[in-house]
């Protein structure tokens, strides 16, 4: 498996995986994947990754969204990160989330944020573990197909950006 820059060309593959993930139920609040254009500028330039395969099949993205168009908040981000259905458990998550991290750091970001359904705990145990902190709930926050949902909010505050 390699880790490399996520591009436009990646996108259907992408779609279908953030698809997936929304067939779960569990995987977040939108219902339908967006287009590339609006995909596209909903996220940071950069820290878009994806996970291939040796036969270059996409296993898994990662990307990250500002959290306020604020100045102050410039080093703080939101992670995105789904799993091919066929490549969870395989330690792909681990890697590709590892990689987000390093690239976040290298463009200056230093906080992650990631926000949870409860009933994730897969999401919330790979962020756990890579240094990830719960930091509090969020009680229903909004709704899901019409059913309240609850979410975990996590962060990663860099050791190295930010700390002067």
């Amino acid at each position: 498996m390699t880790i490399e820059s996520l591009l436009e060309a990646h996108w259907p593959a992408v779609r279908a995986i953030y698809e997936a993930g929304m067939a779960t139920g569990n995987a977040t609040f939108e219902t339908q994947a967006p287009a590339w254009e609006a995909w596209d500028k909903a996220h940071l330039a950069h820290s878009r990754l994806v996970a291939l395969s040796d036969d270059g099949t996409v296993l898994g993205w990662a990307a990250l969204s500002p959290v306020s168009g604020r100045c102050v908040y410039g080093g703080v981000a939101e992670i995105s990160i789904y799993i091919a259905p066929e490549a969870r458990g395989q330690g792909v998550g681990r890697q590709l989330l590892q990689a987000l991290i390093t690239e976040s750091e290298a463009n200056g970001i230093w906080t992650l944020q990631a926000g949870t359904f409860e009933e994730n705990t897969a999401s919330i145990g790979l962020h756990t573990q890579a240094g990830f902190r719960i930091i509090g709930y969020r009680e229903r926050i909004g709704q899901h197909h019409g059913v309240w949902r609850n979410t975990v909010q996590m962060e990663r505050r860099s050791p190295t950006v930010g700390t002067a």
